[in-house]
């Protein structure tokens, strides 16, 4: 399979008034077409700057990346147009309905007014909406919103979906519904699915391949079951036994040692 999303020595430091903070250390990973590919790590691993770094909402300070063919540095218009994002909190309005947020959107990427209706009642269908468009989106709830929030995620029909954390606060039911939302996405449409989670049974039921970042740095990578296997000690453990045991053996000596 093609590879859609490509980094290597991929890094981030910030600069502050106590001196340099080194957030990403050089990430280097693969993701293939089709692929639900999960992020995890714990608080401070370097996910989010991650992510928002492949959206070209960060620039990196070291590295390279390319995203559906499109150079992280060079062409980051075509990383956008070959993106979705989900951030952590959304972005809705909460004063207009959802019919109005979808149209808007199909605007901002330069649909004509029938072009951004049709394709506003064609998400509403696609993603269970129909019956809110004309509510208005601060009446709807988490799971409502957050399905709104890919909606608009997928106006321009991207190649790549970026979820950062997108199930949180969400109650039981609607995470499974999202669950649901995102397998469909991948198996209909061949949607590459790229999100950041800290809920272990999600990662280990939704995603088909894992990357462990702690300190910046690739701690370990692979299927839940091999990860589970290789760092858990047998096809019986539960992935949070070998996501403590990965996150236990990077110490910050390695994780220096790791970095470009």
């Amino acid at each position: 399979m093609a590879a859609v999303i490509s980094a290597a020595g991929l890094a981030r430091t910030f600069r502050t008034k106590h001196g340099p903070v080194a957030a990403v250390r050089g990430i280097d990973l693969t993701v293939t077409e089709g692929e639900i590919l999960g992020l995890l790590g714990p608080n401070g691993a370097g996910k989010t700057t991650t992510l928002r770094m492949l959206t070209t909402l960060l620039t990196p300070t070291g590295g390279t990346a390319a995203i559906a063919g499109h150079d992280l540095a060079s062409d980051p218009v075509g990383v956008r147009e070959a993106s979705g994002y989900v951030a952590q909190s959304g972005g809705v309005d909460a004063q207009i309905t959802v019919r109005e947020e979808l149209v808007t959107q199909g605007r901002m990427y330069r649909l004509t007014k029938p072009q951004a209706v049709e394709r506003a009642e064609e998400l509403a269908d696609g993603l269970g909406l129909s019956g809110l468009l004309g509510r208005k989106t601060g009446t709807l709830s988490g799971g409502q919103r957050r399905r709104l929030d890919i909606a608009m995620a997928l106006t321009h029909r991207p190649r790549v979906l970026f979820l950062d954390e997108p199930t949180t606060g969400l109650d039981p039911g609607s995470r499974a519904d999202l669950w649901s939302l995102v397998r469909r996405l991948r198996d209909e449409h061949g949607t590459t699915v790229f999100l950041t989670t800290h809920y272990l049974d999600e990662a280990d039921a939704l995603c088909d391949r894992l990357v462990v970042v702690d300190r910046g740095v690739v701690a370990a990578e692979g299927t839940p079951s091999a990860l589970k296997l290789r760092h858990g000690g047998s096809a019986d453990a539960s992935l949070q036994d070998a996501f403590l045991a990965i996150s236990a053996r990077q110490t910050p000596k390695d994780a220096q040692h790791a970095a470009p």
